[in-house]
């Protein structure tokens, strides 16, 4: 499954079924621009038990507020719309994968 980028207006409902690894971001963010690779090498990998989606945090303040995002990048885990895990700044891939297998199944 490709990686989607959501907004403010759709943000609930493409987190509120399934394994949702949700990417606060923004375009200026140099530990984001690391973290673009990692995250496609995860969808690749975990695709049939996870959705990638991207939410850019200039264009979509409400919802970054609504979650209390402070610093970028932020991943949270959201497994039938309940937080289930967050992540803050740069994460390599075996470590996400690892957090990420935790909530699978």
């Amino acid at each position: 499954m490709a990686i989607s980028q959501v907004n403010d207006a759709n943000f609930a409902d493409e987190t509120s079924k399934g394994l949702v690894l949700t990417d606060f971001w923004a375009t200026w963010c140099g530990p984001c621009k690391m973290m673009a690779p990692v995250l496609e090498e995860v969808d690749s990998e975990l695709a049939d038990n996870l959705k990638i989606v991207k939410l850019d945090v200039d264009e979509n303040q409400a919802t970054a507020s609504k979650y209390g995002v402070m610093s970028i990048p932020t991943m949270f885990l959201f497994k039938d719309g309940e937080i289930v895990d967050k992540i803050v700044g740069f994460t390599p891939k075996e470590a996400l994968v690892d957090r990420i297998k935790e909530h699978v199944g």
